[in-house]
């Protein structure tokens, strides 16, 4: 599967260096929030790292029975205003970056999606959805925490542990110096811990990057699991990829419960060094305590640092997913300076036309045809002779290796991606209805459309006579796929949203092959209202359904065979005649 992502996302570890470089272009925008918050995580630091020294002071003024009650009093008072004031940094810092990694996270957020949005079809036909999901939401989740709360957290214990070994070494050096063998200690162990980590860490977020595709994928072909009695052998498939994910947390699970005991340790060890030092360099007793809090204070954050490497690491693995995630180009763009068409005519002509998915497994080769403004042309052929291929190359989904094609004399590389398909309604054997209302479906969430010209688009389609049937009418909601529909339903819905959009060519592929008579009869009811409208372009494996059309191209394994009308072909006897003697003979 590592193979598999780095072949379909260019998965691949990115240099340390380069990556600071890449979220840099996204941290240097909110420059000064981030300012602003470690100016208040010093002062905040300060704070904090003063208190010990007071409580120090506080021990020595209790032993002596001769320092005035008012003293004290001070003391207490100054304790407990450095504590308000730090809790009231550490609101407004928390508030600055919260916000400010949300914006940051927001931000690259919509950049994935719209780069995922301008990926070609054949891209989507290669990658997992459920891996495409999870760097969405999962990874951007971990890249969130990363500016909201991992960097602050890490920033301020470093400068803690930087503050109070200062303030030790300046209240007793020797002691010091004995305590920093514990601290070489303790950095030495938490460099080997973020090693193991760091290589965990990247087959967890492979493995439940896995598990998810196969949960997607799965869950959405429980049907045919059911009906196939399948269910044993996806669970077994399952349940490796579960124990793999299951095995790896427990490697990280062991990491921490070995790192954390063994820290904790040091720090008793060092407590242990400090009493008995302290009393040997003749320390006070207020020293002593100062010097026991400043322990705690230094081996606290050393230890929550441990848990911020996690993090880290984590927000690294995501990281790196994201932007091997950007870094693959879309395969079909904009050329530079597009030209914008408001209009199209409606004629269409492939000139030597070769295609392939892969390679030089050619699809289509040397195709070529014209197709006249306002004409009806059928595709023909046997599947997997290029039909639908066709129709997927005069919207862009693909691009072609050799050859042109043109749309009203314009190289359709040329014309803006957005104009073209805008330009072109399609109708497929599939229909995608989203779990949204039926107006919401039909309009997409267009608001310029009216109510009265929705509810026209459905009379001239055919549609009204199921939907006013509904209570709520238009208002219905549409459940996950369209599941509360029948087929021929979802099929007038996909009908009525390709007219409301007032296409100039219309796409139908097999858009009646998996219905019943009746909505087949609505819709080419509905088809001879709109065949003069615009250029229509038909892939139909029942010929009768086409015998009207204007010309019928016939394919076979990617080429053309045969051009003509419906009675001209059955002349030549030749491909069509066969095919369509083969299918009177089956009715």
């Amino acid at each position: 599967m590592n193979e598999e992502n780095e072949k379909l996302f260019g998965d691949k570890k990115i240099p340390f260096k380069v990556m600071i470089k890449r979220i840099g272009h996204y941290v240097i925008p909110e420059w000064k929030a981030f300012t602003l918050a470690f100016l208040l995580i010093l002062i905040n630091v300060g704070t904090d790292i003063s208190l010990p020294h007071l409580i120090g002071k506080f021990t020595d003024y209790i032993a002596d029975i001769n320092v005035p009650l008012s003293y004290i009093l001070g003391l207490s008072f100054g304790w407990l205003a450095i504590s308000i004031v730090s809790q009231i940094m550490i609101y407004f810092e928390s508030m600055i970056l919260q916000k400010a990694g949300q914006r940051i996270v927001y931000k690259l957020r919509m950049e994935v999606f719209e780069h995922i949005e301008n990926m070609s079809q054949n891209q989507f036909n290669t990658m997992p959805v459920g891996s495409l999901v999870t760097r969405v939401a999962n990874y951007t989740t971990s890249m969130s925490d990363l500016f909201t709360n991992v960097l602050v957290m890490l920033l301020r214990n470093i400068l803690t542990i930087i503050g109070v070994y200062i303030i030790m070494f300046m209240k007793s050096w020797k002691l010091s110096l004995v305590l920093l063998g514990f601290v070489v200690v303790v950095f030495v162990a938490s460099f080997i811990f973020r090693n193991v980590v760091t290589k965990l860490f990247r087959k967890e977020r492979q493995y439940t990057s896995d598990l998810n595709t196969f949960l997607n994928e799965n869950l959405s072909g429980m049907k045919i699991i059911q009906i196939f009695n399948q269910q044993k052998r996806k669970e077994e498939e399952f349940n490796v990829k579960n124990k793999t994910l299951r095995d790896t947390k427990f490697k990280v699970l062991t990491a921490f419960a070995l790192y954390r005991p063994f820290v904790t340790l040091v720090y008793f060890s060092a407590l242990a060094v400090t009493f008995f030092v302290g009393v040997r360099l003749n320390l006070g007793g207020g020293e002593i305590v100062a010097f026991y809090l400043y322990l705690s204070k230094f081996f606290n954050p050393v230890q929550a640092i441990a848990d911020q490497i996690n993090q880290i690491q984590k927000a690294n693995s995501s990281s790196e997913r994201l932007f091997n995630l950007l870094d693959v180009p879309p395969e079909v763009l904009d050329k530079p300076n597009p030209i914008i068409m408001d209009h199209f005519e409606g004629r269409i002509e492939f000139k030597n036309v070769w295609f392939a998915y892969e390679n030089d497994d050619w699809i289509l080769k040397d195709v070529s045809f014209t197709i006249e403004p306002r004409q009806t042309v059928a595709f023909v052929g046997a599947t997997g002779a290029g039909k639908t291929t066709i129709l997927s190359l005069i919207v862009r989904n693909f691009s072609i290796q050799k050859g042109q094609i043109l749309l009203d004399g314009i190289d359709i590389k040329d014309i803006e991606i957005h104009s073209l398909r805008k330009a072109v309604g399609q109708m497929l054997q599939d229909v995608f209805l989203f779990t949204d209302t039926i107006r919401n479906n039909i309009t997409l969430h267009d608001e310029e459309y009216s109510d009265e010209e929705i509810n026209r688009v459905c009379e001239y389609v055919n549609a009204d006579k199921f939907i006013n049937k509904l209570d709520n009418g238009l208002d219905t909601e549409v459940l996950e796929k369209g599941e509360n529909f029948s087929q021929g339903q979802r099929q007038l819905l996909s009908f009525a949203r390709t007219v409301l959009h007032k296409p100039q060519i219309l796409i139908l592929d097999e858009a009646t092959a998996n219905i019943d008579t009746e909505t087949e009869k609505l819709i080419q009811d509905s088809l001879e209202k709109i065949k003069n409208i615009g250029t229509m372009l038909v892939v139909a494996h029942r010929l009768s359904t086409i015998q009207n059309a204007d010309q019928i191209i016939v394919l076979n394994k990617g080429e053309v065979i045969e051009k003509g009308t419906h009675q001209s072909l059955l002349r030549q006897k030749g491909y069509y005649h066969k095919l369509y003697l083969l299918q009177f003979k089956n009715d």
